[in-house]
Parts: C-alpha cells; sequence; structure tokens
C-alpha cells in the first residue's frame, strides 16, 4: 500500500526544520518511488550503461543527507528535486564517460521520439539535451523547468504547476513551447 501524500510531507517538513532523523524515516517511504523514477532515467539509456539504477538512487541519497537548507512544500517538489539530482548524476556519468572514449560517437535521437516516454529503452544524447536545456534555461528558466520535472521525473502537469505555484495551463503551454523549442535546437547540425 502505498504511503499518503501527508505523511511524506510531513516527513518533508520535519526535515525541513532540521529533524535529520526525518530523512532516515522518509527514504524507506519513498525509494521505490525513486527507484522508478531511476528506472524510467535508464529508458533512454544504452544497453550495457554501467550505472544501475540502484546506485543511481543511492547516489541521490548521499546528495539529499549533504542538503542543509531546503524548504520543502510537498511531495511534488521533492520528486522534482531528486529528478534534478538524478539528470546532475546522469550527465556527469556521460560526460566522464564521453571523455573516456575521447569523443565517442553517440547517436542523437529528435526529441520528439525521446519524450515518448512508452515502448522500447532509447539512446539519448543527455549531453546534447542537457546543453539544450541549460541554454532554455538562459532565457526561461520555467520552461527548462517544466521540461525537467515532466521529462526527468514523470511528474504530471497538475503536480509541475503545484510545484511552480502557476496554472495547468501554463504548464501545458511552456511544455508545448520548450519542446519545439528544444526540438529544433537538437535537430540543428554540429558545429
Amino acid at each position: 500500500m502505498p504511503t499518503p501524500p501527508s505523511e511524506i510531507t510531513a516527513l518533508l517538513n520535519e526535515w525541513s526544520r532540521g529533524d535529520q532523523e526525518a530523512l532516515e524515516r522518509l527514504m524507506p517511504l519513498v525509494h521505490g518511488e525513486l527507484r522508478q523514477l531511476a528506472r524510467s532515467y535508464f529508458r533512454h539509456e544504452p544497453e550495457g550503461h554501467t550505472l544501475q539504477p540502484t546506485a543511481l538512487v543511492n547516489e541521490v541519497y548521499m546528495r539529499l543527507v549533504e542538503q542543509r537548507k531546503v524548504r520543502w512544500d510537498n511531495r511534488s517538489q521533492f520528486f522534482a528535486f531528486a529528478a534534478l539530482l538524478m539528470r546532475r548524476i546522469l550527465v556527469d556519468h556521460a560526460k566522464a564517460r564521453h571523455t573516456a572514449k575521447r569523443g565517442g560517437d553517440v547517436r542523437k535521437l529528435p526529441l520528439e521520439e525521446a519524450l515518448a516516454l512508452g515502448g522500447k529503452p532509447l539512446d539519448l544524447d543527455l549531453l546534447a539535451l542537457d546543453a539544450a536545456l541549460t541554454e532554455l534555461a538562459a532565457f526561461d528558466s520555467r520552461q527548462a523547468q517544466v521540461v525537467e520535472m515532466r521529462f526527468f521525473a514523470g511528474l504530471t502537469h497538475e503536480e509541475i504547476a503545484d510545484v511552480l505555484g502557476v496554472s495547468v495551463t501554463t504548464v501545458k503551454r511552456d511544455w508545448q513551447t520548450a519542446r519545439r523549442w528544444l526540438f529544433r535546437r537538437m535537430s540543428e547540425p554540429a558545429t
């Protein structure tokens, strides 16, 4: 039986007030959802990835332990932050792998295909997506956050609206605009 969101929110609030033991009580309650989130990331990774979902969740936990001054309002905000941590860990891992290959060939996919989260595993150029999201964030940080929460965390439009404090209509508009922009940006030939 899933843990009620109110219990998770209560633990997040305790943690926000400095109770580090609340994190210890929280992690077993959210571990399954974090693993599911990690598995969704690996659907976009090539076969034989050296990092596994369990290791990714463990790394997220280690980075969460280091957080001291975070104010958690709800579980959606927490999972959005966990998704951001996972993105950073995977990008760091991809950079290291890319460096090890000395510029090895990475197959790029159109963003439309990559954002189709169902189906078979996809090879996604995570470094190109990260660079494009960083560029997008420079001129529209909310759109970048929407893509990050939708694509990486799998949050619904409603959950994203709650985290960002905007309407669902605004989230849907940002999602569509950002997808089109990222698609164009990532479709451009490399220079």
